[in-house]
């Protein structure tokens, strides 16, 4: 599945899904701007959570994760939805 808008839409069910019982008030849901952290509150075991969860939607396992969320050797401040399906649609494709 290399397909943007459909990488777009796993990416927000499974977000979806991942914050289902957290009692958020996102005005206008999850978009493609939504950040992880700024926007979700996610934290560690949260990103650990929904990478393992895209793995299961996507039926693929072992996806590079570190390569999105470190960056020169330190965990990156924050991750958008467009950034997760622009680094899933690059892994997919080399994959």
């Amino acid at each position: 599945m290399t397909d943007t808008l459909a990488l777009q839409t796993t990416v927000i069910t499974v977000l979806e899904d991942t914050v289902r019982d957290w009692d958020m008030d996102l005005e206008g849901g999850i978009t493609a701007t939504t950040t992880l952290i700024g926007d979700l509150a996610f934290e560690s075991i949260d990103v650990v959570q929904f990478a393992v969860a895209l793995e299961q939607a996507l039926g693929k396992k072992g996806l590079p994760f570190e390569k999105l969320f470190i960056e020169d050797g330190a965990y990156v401040d924050d991750v958008s939805v467009t950034q997760v399906v622009e680094f899933l649609k690059a892994e997919l494709v080399a994959g």
